[in-house]
């Protein structure tokens, strides 16, 4: 039997996931590295660190799958994340600047008065924002010695976590469109760097990677995946849309993790967002026509469960959150804004700050716990509600997954605050997945249509909450959000 696999690579962990022909998991390992947390505005990680962490679960895996039966690598990643490394010696030059960094806010209000580039940022379907990669590599070029010494030179990489994993593996300098998609610097409708936006900010093309097609062959490994060629290449969340089969236009995904992102495919069309959402590639299958979609980004989603459990001590598993919740019948009227980080879609104030709001004296942790599971769910109602008035549907529908649709409380809620059904799949690791059977589609030259197989009996959650009690959270809601808005001066 054949074997694909994902080398997945996320925000706090590394994992290789080996699957067979049917989809299922044939081995895996996992491991977790370091957040460096500088100051309050600041997240980094060791470039290094990261690799050698999917060194580690690469030779794990392969203790227990013999290397010849893997056919094909995808590969999934954290975006945004920003790398620069040397061309020469291969080495980083400076941690990676994560996602969820806002150190840059400063460069991004000058990026944002820069008229002459107004018109270039429309291209990349984006927002100018301390969330993507441009302001994280103007940051480095300012800051770090190393990265001006490196530039005068022409000896620097700027890459997202896919093109330094790529490096690593193959020593080709690439990525895919779906992550160029994420950096600001990328037309997503003539696919290729904006040279308007590069050439007014002095970066130059030679230090970023040539972008391919997601599903394409970007070499082969070297090293402990010797001759076995990467297949495929695709953002993580762009990664789950794959891996949940949202390959027909309406079709909308939800992934539940550190953050919460939900997209939905609008086909061959870029969909430009009245709402605070984001237009990005959802995907490339070789030279056939980009498919793209609307994208919604909360910030902060598991990781208040993990504020929870590690800044205030109330719980001491992630997992106890649920019974922690069940203890009470509802929220006690107390609400919980997480934008540790500000807000992302569909606010977009990066001066926005976590809010606990509501309490009186009868309010307890479980309140607290309940109203931490529930944030989660109506962020993810604001970034539905957006998109479907940006798409003029009503979406019926959402697929999820990711670490949290394992909290039934959270599935339920989320189906009676959205009114919808809401269908998780069997298969668990649905964006190693989705890299993982994009690199089998392509190696084998299938059409998309070879994915069906891979998908069986749903588990669902049905919505059963009145209207009159929906609209009463959803109003005590906005009046929470307004709190946590124009926090910072």
């Amino acid at each position: 039997m054949n074997y694909f696999a994902s080398i997945d690579q996320g925000t706090t962990s590394s994992r290789f996931i080996v699957f067979d022909e049917s989809g299922e998991v044939v081995a895996q390992h996992q491991q977790e590295f370091t957040q460096y947390l500088p100051n309050n505005v600041s997240v980094e990680h060791d470039p290094e660190e990261i690799w050698d962490s999917v060194e580690s679960c690469i030779k794990e895996v392969l203790k227990k799958v013999d290397k010849n039966g893997i056919q094909s690598i995808g590969i999934s990643n954290q975006r945004e994340t920003t790398i620069a490394w040397s061309k020469s010696s291969g080495k980083s030059l400076y941690n990676a600047i994560v996602w969820q960094d806002t150190r840059t806010q400063e460069i991004c209000d000058e990026l944002t008065n820069n008229k002459q580039l107004s018109e270039a940022f429309k291209s990349t379907g984006l927002p100018v924002s301390t969330y993507f990669s441009l302001s994280k590599i103007i940051w480095m070029i300012r800051n770090v010695d190393e990265v001006k010494d490196a530039l005068d030179v022409d000896d620097v990489c700027f890459g997202t976590v896919d093109s330094w994993l790529i490096y690593k593996l193959t020593n080709q300098f690439l990525t895919d469109v779906s992550n160029a998609s994420r950096t600001l610097m990328f037309d997503i409708h003539k696919m290729e760097w904006n040279e308007t936006i590069l050439d007014t900010l002095n970066i130059p093309k030679s230090c970023l990677p040539e972008v391919r097609p997601s599903l394409s062959v970007f070499g082969k490994c070297s090293g402990s995946l010797e001759s076995i060629p990467i297949a495929a290449v695709l953002g993580d969340q762009q990664a789950s849309l794959f891996g949940q089969n949202c390959t027909e236009k309406g079709d909308v995904k939800n992934t539940y993790g550190t953050g919460c992102f939900a997209l939905t495919n609008t086909g061959n069309e870029v969909i430009a967002s009245d709402n605070g959402l984001l237009s990005t590639v959802a995907y490339q299958y070789g030279e056939r026509k980009p498919v793209y979609a609307l994208e919604g980004s909360v910030a902060i989603a598991g990781a208040a469960v993990q504020w929870l459990r590690d800044n205030l001590n109330i719980i001491s598993t992630s997992e106890e959150i649920e019974s922690l919740a069940l203890n009470v019948e509802d929220n006690g009227d107390v609400y919980f804004v997480p934008a540790f980080s500000g807000l992302f879609s569909p606010h977009w104030d990066s001066s926005a700050r976590g809010v606990l709001v509501g309490l009186s004296r009868f309010s307890d942790k479980n309140h607290i716990a309940r109203a931490v599971l529930e944030s989660v769910a109506y962020q993810s109602y604001e970034l539905l509600e957006s998109m479907e008035s940006d798409l003029g549907i009503k979406l019926t529908e959402l697929k999820v997954d990711g670490g949290m649709i394992a909290n039934n409380l959270l599935m339920q809620f989320q189906a009676d605050i959205l009114s919808k059904i809401v269908t998780a799949q069997p298969i668990a690791e649905i964006t190693a997945f989705g890299s993982a059977v994009a690199s089998y589609i392509c190696i084998n030259n299938f059409e998309l249509q070879e994915m069906d197989k891979f998908f069986k009996a749903n588990k669902s959650w049905t919505p059963n909450m009145s209207k009159e009690v929906r609209e009463g959270y959803l109003s005590k809601w906005n009046l929470a959000i307004e709190k946590a808005k124009n926090w910072l001066e």
